[in-house]
């Protein structure tokens, strides 16, 4: 099994939920670290994080939030991950800011295959 580290990220994530990463077919990821930085110019912006599951990932297949609704205040950073989250061949991590261009993320990755 080959393993590699990877960082993904995206700039200026805004209103809609947005795809940030996709676990590659007959891979298995382990998240490792999850940030959010908010950077709009003058406000606090609140930011959610989802998981889309695969139909074939799980046991439930649910699409669930790491986080709904939660500031960051103008100019800081959030971590949300705390510990491993292990996702599937297809699924995927979307972000979403409650204002335009404002929240880059950084999430690295461990994909197994």
């Amino acid at each position: 099994m080959a393993n590699s580290f990877k960082l993904k990220t995206d700039t200026g994530v805004g209103t809609t939920l947005t795809t940030v990463y996709t676990v590659p077919g007959s891979t298995t990821t382990i998240i490792i670290g999850c940030l959010l930085a908010n950077i709009h110019a003058s406000a606090q912006v609140k930011a959610n994080v989802q998981i889309v599951t695969a139909a074939t990932s799980g046991e439930n297949g649910d699409d669930v939030y790491l986080i709904k609704n939660v500031p960051i205040p103008h100019g800081s950073s959030l971590e949300i991950v705390e510990g491993k989250i292990v996702m599937q061949a297809g699924d995927i991590i979307k972000v979403e800011s409650d204002t335009a261009a404002s929240v880059d993320v950084a999430l690295s990755v461990l994909e197994q295959t």
